[in-house]
């Protein structure tokens, strides 16, 4: 990036507003896009730092902007194949994101993680063990998880590591990102709507580990197909994590235990039950993982092992709310796709009152609706998609459902069909838009709602 550069940041969120902040500090000529014709430039105008002297824009691009632009830094909302894109990238200008754009200031070293689940509780999970070893000022938690890479990569030192929760929204606009050691937590079916073919969007997870070599690490789950595959062609060496199974090398669950095996050796780590506060086997996944890429950066296992012991619930992950009227009540407004959602079903221990619905990504409901298994007594669907997952519901066989057309309905017909003993559980399988800004805002609606009761 040179003085001068011409560069239109396409998206005005947390990841637009810290790229163009950078873009200005590298000294670059910056205009601030968002098609919102709701949204004014006096109003984009005030998301962006005083001082600032980027240009900014609402609605239609002018021909002007689009024929001078010589740099494109994509919000991970903006798809790479919408027509103003096309014609951006037709002229001849580079097309990068905010992940990309960060990490070429990044001067320390990098974990990166991603897959379809999983990635929020254990980035956080790195994010703490890291802490601990190096201190909160030599460690940044950054990316998918809500935290501009944009905005910490400047602080970054030889000896700071950048941990990155990464989105396949944001691989897709990586082109020199390169982790120290990366990790695919898993891959199954989501964001169909985006990346259209599942094709694509394996390819877009895979690219996290574009760019690494036989000096690194990718951490991969064993026992997902897709990831299995990729071992066979990685760059990077390899290191398993399995629930299922012993890998050569690598981390599984054998009993109730977490073991490390490697050139043949098993040492036992921790006991999922009495050194655990996360519940759940996708959170034995998670924290298997989390160890793998914190000891691949060079963590000591006894501080790697005292932080997973200390660590609690990622909030809207699985997360214990309150119990009220001998119901327990789960939010996991993070299970924003079936397969997320079907560990939050395997987590719980009670009859179940379970809340699904949501935004229409694209997804087949059978394989969460099988994943009841006589725990789900009563689905409680809101949204887009109520009628098509009922539909699926009865295909397989279970009809005991309620439709509601408010969350607030929702919550208080759940309240009504639990009986002492129950568990209600939100996890949607769903994205939130439409009814939500967010996924946490859903979550905290959920949470608010049941601290109220009595």
């Amino acid at each position: 990036m040179r003085a001068g550069e011409k560069c239109l940041v396409i998206g005005s969120g947390l990841s637009g507003i810290g790229s163009a902040g950078l873009l200005e500090h590298m000294g670059a000529e910056v205009t601030v896009y968002d098609s919102n014709e709701k949204l004014s430039a006096e109003e984009l105008r005030e998301r962006l730092p005083k001082g600032s002297r980027a240009s900014c824009i609402t609605g239609e691009l002018p021909g002007q902007v689009l024929e001078d632009t010589e740099t494109v830094v994509l919000s991970p909302g903006v798809p790479t194949d919408i027509p103003l894109v096309k014609a951006l990238r037709d002229r001849g200008a580079a097309i990068i994101g905010e992940i990309e754009l960060g990490f070429r200031q990044e001067k320390g070293r990098v974990a990166a993680i991603t897959g379809t689940n999983g990635k929020t509780t254990t980035t956080t999970l790195v994010g703490e063990i890291m802490k601990a070893h190096l201190g909160e000022d030599k460690t940044f938690v950054v990316g998918n998880i809500g935290n501009p890479y944009t905005s910490e990569c400047l602080k970054t030192a030889a000896d700071t590591v950048t941990v990155g929760e990464i989105s396949s929204f944001q691989l897709e606009t990586t082109s020199s990102f390169h982790p120290a050691v990366s990790a695919i937590l898993n891959i199954t079916p989501d964001h169909l709507n985006r990346h259209h073919t599942m094709e694509a969007y394996v390819a877009a997870k895979e690219n996290i580990a574009a760019n690494q070599d036989e000096n690194d690490i990718c951490v991969l789950n064993f026992d997902n197909t897709y990831t299995r595959d990729f071992a066979e062609r990685c760059p990077a060496e390899v290191v398993f994590f399995s629930s299922a199974r012993k890998p050569e090398k690598g981390y599984f669950l054998k009993g109730d235990r977490v073991v490390k095996v490697s050139g043949g050796q098993e040492r036992e780590l921790l006991d999922i039950h009495r050194d655990m506060n996360l519940v759940g086997v996708c959170n034995v996944e998670n924290v298997m993982a989390a160890i793998a890429v914190a000891e691949g950066l060079g963590v000591p296992m006894d501080t790697i092992l005292k932080a997973v012991k200390e660590f609690r619930a990622v909030e809207h992950r699985i997360e214990f709310v309150a119990s009220r009227g001998g119901v327990d009540y789960y939010n996991d407004s993070k299970g924003t796709n079936p397969d997320a959602a079907i560990q939050g079903i395997r987590a719980m221990t009670r009859p179940t009152v379970l809340i699904g619905g949501g935004y229409d990504k694209g997804s087949e409901y059978d394989a969460w609706i099988e994943s009841f298994d006589g725990k789900v007594k009563w689905l409680v669907l809101i949204g887009q998609t109520r009628e098509k997952i009922a539909e699926c519901a009865r295909r397989h066989g279970f009809s005991r459902i309620c439709f509601a057309d408010t969350f607030e309905e929702c919550l208080k017909l759940c309240t009504e069909l639990a009986e002492e003993g129950d568990a209600v559980l939100l996890s949607p399988a769903c994205a939130s838009w439409g009814m939500f800004p967010n996924y946490e805002v859903r979550g905290q609606m959920f949470k608010e709602y049941v601290n109220r009761l009595e």
